[in-house]
């Protein structure tokens, strides 16, 4: 069976995730989240790519992109992915595929879909019970939006976010609502996207 051709194109968002192979985890400690981070920062710019929402959870991770030039977006994730596989297998001594199979990536073809997407990103670590308070999940952007934290990885900001309101107090008084509010097709794109 053939695989799918990705829709992509330049100047466009893209919501990117993979997992680990048989859902295993690919962040079994603070210290590999860490690395991969740095890993993504060093590529951002050679390869054109904006982040602009992420989340990293234990057994996967996501990436809301913006890329300015379509083909950078598989050299990007082909680098970032395989510098940390190498990075886990000296770590862990394990062998064989990390990911299972190729990352995936969906073509956002609204900019009104952006906030929706940014949301549904950011909730995975509630979703998942890992944490009570969103707060707590070090591993996301959402500090960034809610908090204004920089983190080095935040490299175009959302323009949904921008939408918001008029300040950034009041856009991030407005996101952390709309991020907290629990919404019942969560379900239903974990259940899709094979996530859980």
């Amino acid at each position: 069976m053939s695989r799918r051709e990705r829709l992509i194109f330049d100047r466009s968002y893209h919501h990117v995730f993979t997992r680990g192979n048989d859902r295993k985890q690919i962040f079994k400690k603070e210290t590999d989240y860490q690395v991969f981070l740095l890993i993504v920062r060093r590529y951002l710019a050679k390869f054109g790519i904006s982040i602009i929402n992420y989340c990293l959870m234990p057994n996967h991770l996501h990436l809301l992109v913006f890329i300015e030039t379509g083909g950078e977006l598989s050299r990007f994730m082909k680098a970032i992915l395989q510098v940390y596989a190498n990075y886990h297998r000296k770590e862990y001594g394990s062998t064989g595929f990390l990911y299972q199979n190729r990352f995936k990536s969906i073509l956002i073809k609204q900019e009104s879909y952006l906030i929706e997407c940014a949301r549904y990103v950011e909730r995975n670590p509630l979703r998942a019970g890992l944490v009570n308070d969103i707060f707590a999940w070090p591993w996301s952007s959402f500090s960034y939006y809610a908090k204004g934290i920089k983190d080095g990885i935040i490299t175009k900001e959302n323009p949904a976010f921008r939408a918001l309101a008029e300040t950034d107090m009041k856009r991030r008084e407005l996101y952390i609502g709309f991020v907290l509010k629990e919404r019942p097709y969560e379900q239903i794109l974990d259940k899709e996207f094979h996530i859980k």
